[in-house]
């Protein structure tokens, strides 16, 4: 079923057509104001009639596109905008920076119809000679289109799992098969995946290969395929190739060697253990267990996700990895009251369901105007309501926080008489992501310095496969975090996953304190601490490490002290 996001995207891109092709700007406005009308709503518009959808808020001509796009897929206006727009051109809409008019001057100008085209002219020095253009924009056009080649064919970790675990139950079907294990990223729980790996033993391989060939979401690669290994691409949901898929067959002897050989990174394969590395260890010996493969070289055991030849092999002894059931609470969320979807009792009611004890709000703070952020009086307003909330709600508590924006000179966003009135500040950035390492690490670390922030909210400010994080010193703003007693958030939503789990390491080495926080706009982003998790134990996490790990007294006394 459509969701109100499906609707709003495709009312987005109705208002950018309208400015490619010069049509009524106040048009393309009244578009952009339902977009933001329905990213606001509760309700989901695809199962309401126009009358509903009115009562909703919704102008009667904008309540009937909806009806008809939810019953088309498309609507009238937005088809003939489509159907006069070549697919290139529809492309270079999606480049950051690029809207509707800037895009027209490009068509226009230097009759470009393609990103290839547009790369080709960025390369030239074409575009930067364009009024309105310049170097600047003219050399983040270029980044932009070279991150996104980069990226091709590459899937989030939160995407590319379930159609892994459909495969693997799939293969689980087939009479044929003896056992089925996913292998490589996914096992490793990658945050960006771009191949879906797995072996499976059969007593006949020839029927494996009959059912992937049948499948109706692989489409076969034969050039790479092999008598030993099935080679080709998921279908996307335009039916094209996408995601490379690989299943190697094993026999029952050699599954367990085979199914390790193929999860772990080759650093930690080649990694010398007395004299020789365990691939050497496997050619020796066929393995029961992957327990025994580490006990025959004096390993402890290693779980999948930390098999990257990154920190591993200076464990001691097996790590006891942080577990969703170890959370007892959910911090930095939004609600209603800035740009979230559901309301503060709603998302309460939501964590209860969860089994959680508290839920920390933290809507967005009064600078981010683009994302509704609350006012003084507001968040006076929202505090009230919130001790009303927890007296009908106990035991379960709703901790009154803020997600502040870190403004450009690193001060926070409210004066000290409001941040005071707040239990806990997760402190991001939004805004001037263009700075150089230097600014920007400065900048951050005088927000951390500041007495009232509590959590480092999405330390680098990346989108996974969309955006680059800003460059920092990274090692400063740890040990400045250590200093000032500000714990490090591991950001779950599936599009940043940030902190990376890189860091994570290097932040437990250097005593700081990470948090497991979904930066949830609606209830069903709450189940993301999920994604968090698996970023936390890639990093080496145990629930010591982690803030929401601690009881609800146990982190009121944390925020009352820090």
């Amino acid at each position: 079923m459509l969701t109100n996001d499906d609707i709003a995207e495709a009312f987005k891109l109705t208002a950018s057509l309208m400015d490619l092709h010069g049509e009524n700007p106040f048009k393309a406005k009244s578009y952009n104001s339902a977009v933001y009308q329905i990213e606001k709503l509760e309700i989901n518009l695809a199962e309401k009639n126009k009358a509903d959808i009115v009562h909703a808020g919704i102008s009667e001509g904008m309540a009937s596109k909806i009806v008809e796009f939810v019953q088309k897929g498309t609507f009238s206006e937005l088809q003939q905008l489509l159907d006069k727009t070549p697919k290139g051109v529809l492309e270079m809409l999606s480049i950051k920076g690029l809207g509707g008019k800037k895009v027209k001057t490009l068509w226009d100008e230097l009759k470009i119809e393609s990103i290839h085209e547009l790369l080709e002219a960025c390369n030239a020095g074409k575009v930067a000679q364009i009024k309105g253009f310049g170097e600047k924009t003219q050399e983040a056009i270029i980044k932009e289109i070279s991150f996104r080649t980069a990226n091709a064919d590459k899937m989030l970790y939160a995407n590319a799992e379930p159609i892994a675990l459909a495969l693997e139950n799939a293969l689980k079907s087939v009479e044929a098969v003896e056992k089925v294990n996913l292998t490589g990223q996914i096992r490793r729980r990658l945050e960006i995946i771009d191949e879906i790996q797995l072996v499976v033993s059969a007593k006949n391989f020839d029927t494996i290969f009959q059912f992937l060939n049948q499948h109706p979401q692989l489409i076969p690669n034969k050039k790479v395929s092999s008598p030993f290994a099935w080679r080709g691409y998921w279908k996307n949901e335009e039916g094209l190739s996408s995601l490379k898929v690989e299943v190697k067959f094993s026999t029952l002897q050699t599954f367990v060697n085979q199914v390790f050989v193929n999860s772990a990174a080759e650093k930690h394969l080649s990694q010398k253990i007395n004299g020789k590395n365990l691939l050497q260890t496997l050619k020796n010996q066929r393995f029961e267990s992957e327990e025994q493969i580490y006990q025959a070289v004096h390993l402890p055991y290693l779980e999948p996700e930390l098999r990257e030849g990154f920190f591993e092999f200076k464990l001691t002894s097996s790590p006891t990895l942080l577990e969703m059931k170890d959370l007892k609470g959910c911090l930095h969320n939004h609600s209603t009251y800035s740009d979230g979807k559901n309301s503060l009792l709603q998302m309460a009611q939501a964590c209860i369901d969860m089994g959680l004890a508290y839920f920390g709000i933290c809507d967005h703070s009064q600078t981010a105007f683009y994302a509704n952020g609350l006012t003084e009086e507001r968040v006076i307003q929202q505090h009230a309501e919130i001790e009303k909330l927890n007296q009908q709600l106990a035991p379960f508590k709703i901790l009154k926080g803020i997600e502040s924006d870190i403004l450009p000179d690193g001060r926070l966003d409210y004066p000290e008489e409001i941040l005071k009135t707040f239990d806990f500040i997760v402190a991001s950035v939004h805004s001037g992501l263009k700075m150089d390492k230097e600014k920007a690490t400065a900048r951050l670390i005088k927000a951390i310095e500041n007495p009232y922030t509590t959590i480092l909210g999405h330390p680098t400010g990346r989108l996974l496969l969309r955006r680059e994080g800003y460059p920092l010193d990274f090692e400063k703003i740890i040990d400045a975090c250590v200093a000032n007693h500000v714990v490090i958030e591991i950001n779950a939503n599936p599009w940043r996953l940030d902190l990376d789990w890189r860091w994570v390491h290097k932040t437990i080495e250097k005593g700081a304190m990470l948090s497991i926080n979904p930066d949830a706009h609606e209830i069903a982003g709450l189940k993301d601490m999920y994604y968090g998790v698996l970023v936390a134990r890639k990093g080496g996490a145990s629930k010591e490490n982690i803030l929401n790990t601690m009881s609800l007294q146990e982190i009121e006394n944390f925020f009352s002290k820090v």
